[in-house]
């Protein structure tokens, strides 16, 4: 057999491969090393990501996305058998998620898998506050959109049902410690759907995000219950402190809190700690980095008068 030879003999494709394959290989390099210290250290997979995603949705709504054709008396049985399987895999990489995050030297296979297990049996556990919370917010796209002929039309097409759904099960891997995974879990509803929630923001119940493409919910934002949201919103940060050598410090709270019954309209951008009061309106393409009491209905006259006017008026 002829061997492969990593320089290409072809006249219109001439590179040399030898010297780019070492380069990336370099590159990689320091992987290498947490493999080795950890035994078989393997990288989570956002594969396999992806199809645990779609058997726990199919677990929280079977008559959506799990077999059609179900009984009441098949239910449990299929509900058993899929969820068994999604826990499976996701306790594996929930594992590689806490190898990965271990430095080479602290790296401990059997400690990685114990507390695996000890999570993804606790995240089981919340599986069921989880799709009450997923129900409320199927009825909240019902009610606030004229358009949705049922919860279940705002279940199977709604892209912002899309992303709560995937974030509210990452938010709890998020909230159990588990690293990595519940980033992945965002992003691939974020690339899905347009819409980008850090896993953990803390999100009420009957929250709607209509329409959804563009919106950013930051990692530390708080939003109360009976929320709504249009396209192109952002709840980010104004700014974030540094150390003394200019690095961001991580965690501190930098992203706002949206108290109940807020409606948030397109293309509002909202930074920064701050408070927006209860029952609460702002308006499109509002530019807000101060709090607002309840009740209040913001709009880009009153801001832009507000700025004009030194600050008094918001």
């Amino acid at each position: 057999m002829k061997a492969l030879s990593l320089v290409s003999e072809s006249p219109t494709r001439i590179w040399d491969l030898a010297q780019i394959v070492d380069d990336l290989a370099a590159a990689n390099a320091d992987l290498l090393p947490r493999r080795r210290a950890a035994g078989r250290h393997l990288l989570p997979s956002r594969q396999s990501l992806e199809g645990i995603i779609a058997d726990l949705r199919a677990v929280l709504f079977p008559a959506h996305f799990g077999a059609t054709d179900l009984t009441e008396s098949g239910l449990r049985n299929y509900l058993g058998h899929r969820l068994d399987a999604a826990l499976f895999k996701l306790q594996e990489q929930v594992r590689r998620g806490l190898l990965f995050l271990a430095a080479p030297a602290d790296a401990d296979v059997g400690a990685s898998e114990r507390r695996a297990v000890e999570v993804t049996q606790e995240f089981a556990w919340r599986l069921p506050s989880i799709r009450t919370l997923l129900g409320s917010d199927a009825r909240a796209a019902f009610e606030g959109d004229p358009a949705a002929t049922s919860p279940d039309e705002a279940v199977f097409c709604y892209p912002g049902i899309t992303a709560v759904t995937h974030h509210r099960i990452a938010h709890e891997l998020h909230e159990l410690g588990v690293p990595l995974i519940p980033r992945i879990i965002s992003e691939l509803a974020h690339g899905a759907t347009g819409i980008d929630i850090h896993p953990g923001a803390r999100i009420g119940g009957s929250f709607f995000i209509d329409h959804g493409t563009g919106v950013v919910i930051g990692e530390t934002s708080i939003i109360g219950k009976r929320v709504r949201l249009y396209q192109g919103v952002t709840l980010g940060a104004k700014s974030f402190p540094t150390d003394v050598h200019g690095r961001a410090i991580k965690g501190r709270p930098r992203h706002p809190i949206v108290e109940d019954d807020v409606t948030i309209y397109a293309g509002a951008t909202i930074l920064g700690r701050i408070t927006i009061g209860r029952g609460s309106s702002i308006g499109g393409n509002v530019w807000l980095t101060r709090a607002v009491p309840p009740g209040s209905r913001i709009s880009q006259a009153q801001v832009r008068d507000d700025l004009f006017d030194g600050g008094s008026g918001i």
